[in-house]
């Protein structure tokens, strides 16, 4: 047995398989997992259990922080057993049987799950599979490479399962931050001031009779796909660093910003790259994910400290923060996400969020979540709850994409996700839209002239112009509005053929 791993010795009797793990869910459970973004989650159990639902009719609701790694949800999905997965995805394959309606997804803004559950708006969870570096003596654990929902989880979950990753290094004890606000009416404030304050404890307590089974893991985390910054990611970074060189020169903010906040995925964290070279420096962060570029920012010596859930990184990164980990442990938190994502907080600080967009429309509306409005894709994640309380709410895409066959700038969005209400800035490859102050009827001149594609934009000003003249404060043509994405559906292309 591992004393160092499992110090409280009343559980070392605990220690089982995978698979004697997975015969303890039955049909019809409520399961809430570590894991968010590919960090943190059940690398040994889940898959276990997905294993032995070739064979037994079991179906199950999943509950995590974000998406898994290791192809767990579709192995989970192609036997059948997921009958509801939320608050969010990335898996290619369960991604097809939710849009083939054979698993309910419900898409939820990440702050809000610990706290459906905590008011018992959710089911009760049955048992928590949770991913930890060590369990100390006192029954606590410590998580590994994210927090997510497993706070939440362990409370209030009626078994425990406890997955022991020794890839993990047990120094990585300090890097968590672990609060609860309490319950209503009693709710405690959360008092972050700045995005390196500690509130809480380094470990997560836990009801060590609820544990009914250790499992040893020795699995690392799955590694994030990182793309090399491309011309269309570059020119985007650039517009944006060029508008806060000019909201510095106002004097609406300093060369340190104000903590920044990047959605994951390719062109948040390019966007983040292009602060490395840049004059702004003592950059703080207060975000969901930490990404390459926060340890690339942190080596350069642009960023002293960086809050998140969790750590998704590539496989070279990966090794290069476990290699050098005291280098980065004074520097870097994890909290559960409703603490990283709350609006208490991100208020508080004044965050910049940035976060990607599939499609936006003319008036500043975004779609972050659904392909042709009907198709999911991953999730809106975080961005909901960094968008509507951040101090500057910032949208980015490419201005058209798949051989220009396809504009991301629309009349209107297919999906709202994100309203006019709540977008401040949209960023494109071609320019960026300043939404502040304006008018729908000024914003959609400004997104048409700044941010569309050239060969969109004629279409969408002809658009904009004609349904002006029917009026209306939020001019709209009902019949053509989503024209845009129905030829793209029928014909393959959002190109408008003119007549020689």
């Amino acid at each position: 047995m591992n004393l160092e791993r499992i110090q409280n010795t009343d559980l070392l009797d605990k220690v089982i398989t995978a698979n004697d793990a997975a015969l303890f869910f039955e049909n019809g459970m409520v399961v809430g997992a570590s894991g968010f973004t590919r960090a943190g989650d059940s690398k040994a159990v889940l898959k276990a259990l997905a294993d032995r639902g070739k064979e037994a009719q079991l179906k199950i609701t999943l509950i995590t922080g974000a998406s898994l790694g290791h192809d767990i949800d579709g192995l989970l999905a192609d036997t059948g057993m997921l009958a509801k997965r939320m608050p969010f995805q990335s898996d290619a394959v369960l991604r097809k049987h939710i849009n083939a309606g054979e698993v309910l997804f419900i898409d939820q803004h990440l702050g809000e799950t610990a706290e459906l559950i905590n008011n018992h708006h959710l089911p009760e969870i049955d048992i928590a599979v949770i991913e930890v570096a060590m369990i100390k003596a006192d029954g606590s654990v410590v998580p590994t490479t994210s927090i997510g929902n497993s706070a939440t989880f362990i409370q209030k979950a009626k078994k425990i399962i406890l997955e022991v990753n020794l890839t993990i290094p047990t120094n990585i004890e300090g890097i968590h931050d672990i609060f609860y606000a309490g319950d209503y009416p009693h709710r405690a404030i959360i008092p972050i001031t700045q995005a390196n304050s500690l509130i809480g404890t380094t470990s997560i307590p836990v009801d060590v009779s609820k544990v009914i089974g250790i499992v040893y893991t020795n699995v690392a985390d799955s590694p994030a796909s990182i793309a090399e910054p491309d011309t269309k990611t570059i020119a985007i970074a650039n517009f944006l660093l060029d508008f806060l060189r000019n909201e510095v020169k106002h004097g609406r903010l300093t060369t340190s910003l104000l903590p920044l906040q990047a959605g994951i995925g390719k062109v948040a964290n390019s966007i983040l790259e292009g602060f490395v070279n840049s004059e702004f420096n003592n950059l703080t962060m207060y975000s969901e994910v930490l990404q390459d570029s926060t340890f690339d920012l942190i080596d350069a010596g642009n960023l002293t400290f960086a809050s998140a859930s969790s750590i998704t990184v590539s496989e070279k990164c990966y090794q290069r923060i476990f290699q050098n980990f005291d280098n980065y442990k004074n520097k870097i938190l994890l909290r559960p996400q409703n603490i990283s994502n709350a609006a208490e907080v991100i208020r508080r600080l004044g965050i910049i969020a940035i976060n990607t967009a599939i499609e936006c429309d003319i008036y500043g509306n975004v779609n972050s979540t659904h392909v042709y409005g009907t198709k999911m894709m991953n999730g809106i994640g975080g961005s909901g709850d960094f968008a509507r309380n951040s101090y500057l709410c910032i949208f980015v895409t490419q201005a058209a994409s798949k051989a220009d066959n396809i504009s991301h700038i629309v009349p209107m969005v297919s999906h709202v996700d994100h309203s006019e209400h709540d977008v401040d800035i949209i960023v494109t490859d071609y320019g960026l839209a300043d939404l502040r102050g304006l008018a729908p009827r000024e914003r959609a001149v400004r997104i048409i002239q700044n941010c569309s594609h050239p060969d969109y934009r004629p279409h969408l000003l002809d658009y904009f112009q004609r349904a002006s003249l029917q009026g209306g404060h939020t001019p709209h043509l009902l019949n053509e509005a989503l024209s845009w994405q129905a030829r793209l559906i029928e014909t393959g292309s959002m190109k408008i053929k003119t007549e020689d």
